[in-house]
């Protein structure tokens, strides 16, 4: 699987840093002691300007000269088009319109800084991806979400946002399983764990949306040890982890009613092989057999957020941040086994796979 971490060939590194632990890519930088921001801009290799540049073509036509008009080329701007380029290397990264704003990297971690005031935030992985026009940062908030004894569950900022005019800033809370590092993706109810902020957006209103974000990672820890404590004490069989992951696993109604109508001849080979990869998961994983996943809904629910954390392979890390965290697949489906298995808890498993 590609990595599509940035090479920076001015500095001959690849702009890529984390704590303690190597990337699977081993490539970037690895430091024993979490950073502060302007620490980790340098480690990440993102300490570089974005600037904004006005947008010319060339034509030939009629131009003055010394001796009176002559055919050549000349120069015209492109109103209200712009190209980012990396100030450093001169790499064109995109083109965007006249209220585009560039959000350098500085101010990225400076949102991070904003949300608990620079206190307690740890920052443990940063970088950039393709040519340096996404950058990536995940921080660690003090204290955990506890499931049972020992099963804690770390509280995670994530932020992403490009310099070629793709997309907004997004900022999403990230529970991950320590034991697993299983990133345990939930909305509760209508309250979704990420905001957007266009790049139009001014420091006022960045400020504003930290302290948004630091709403959201409240009221989601709150709920969500709550909610995680009480699946683990719904008992599932074997064959029910089964079919409750199928269930999660399925992309429409028709899929629904085969499933519940015992009509497995009509279902995919791809979505037969998928639901059986989770469940060897589920069934083999060193880190399912502990007390607060092993035959209860928790378990389903982890066996779930696991494969696509740690089984499925994907082209490359922009491709699984944005199908685990940004929307993708990924989150879509693990939002289902939330949804799945919060109906079984109030409703009863057997009246769910009914």
């Amino acid at each position: 699987m590609a990595d599509n971490i940035y090479y920076n060939e001015l500095t001959g590194e690849h702009s890529f840093f984390s704590v303690n632990v190597p990337a699977w890519h081993a490539k970037g930088k690895v430091v024993s002691e979490y950073p502060t921001s302007e620490e980790a801009i340098v480690h990440a290799g993102l300490d570089y300007e974005v600037i904004k540049s006005p947008l010319f073509t060339t034509t030939t036509g009629l131009i003055s000269t010394s001796t009176g008009l002559e055919m050549g080329e000349k120069n015209l701007v492109i109103p209200d088009f712009y190209a980012t380029i990396k100030a450093d290397t001169d790499t064109v990264f995109g083109v965007v319109g006249k209220d585009y704003e560039v959000i350098q990297n500085r101010d990225a971690f400076s949102f991070f800084d904003s949300i608990v005031g620079g206190n307690g935030i740890k920052y443990e992985t940063a970088g950039a991806l393709g040519k340096g026009e996404r950058i990536f940062i995940t921080a660690k908030l003090p204290d955990y979400i506890r499931v049972g004894k020992d099963d804690m569950i770390e509280k995670y900022l994530f932020l992403t946002t490009s310099h070629d005019g793709s997309g907004s800033i997004t900022a999403a809370f990230t529970p991950v399983r320590i034991v697993c590092q299983n990133t345990l993706n939930a909305a509760l109810g209508n309250l979704s764990n990420a905001i957007k902020i266009r790049h139009t957006s001014r420091a006022k209103d960045r400020l504003e949306q930290a302290h948004k974000v630091m709403g959201i990672t409240a009221k989601i820890s709150n709920s969500i040890e709550s909610v995680f404590n009480s699946w683990t004490g719904v008992k599932v069989t074997d064959q029910e982890v089964l079919r409750l992951i199928q269930l999660a696993m399925a992309p429409n109604k028709e899929t629904i009613d085969f499933l519940k109508a015992g009509k497995k001849e009509e279902l995919s080979a791809q979505f037969t092989n998928t639901c059986d990869s989770i469940f060897e998961y589920a069934m083999k994983s060193s880190t399912q057999l502990l007390e607060t996943t092993k035959g209860n809904l928790f378990g389903v629910y982890n066996a779930v957020t696991g494969y696509y954390q740690n089984v499925k392979s994907y082209k490359d890390d922009d491709a699984k941040v944005k199908s685990i965290l940004l929307g993708g697949t990924a989150q879509t489906r693990t939002q289902s086994a939330f949804n799945l298995c919060q109906k079984a808890l109030l409703s009863g498993v057997a009246s769910v796979l009914s």
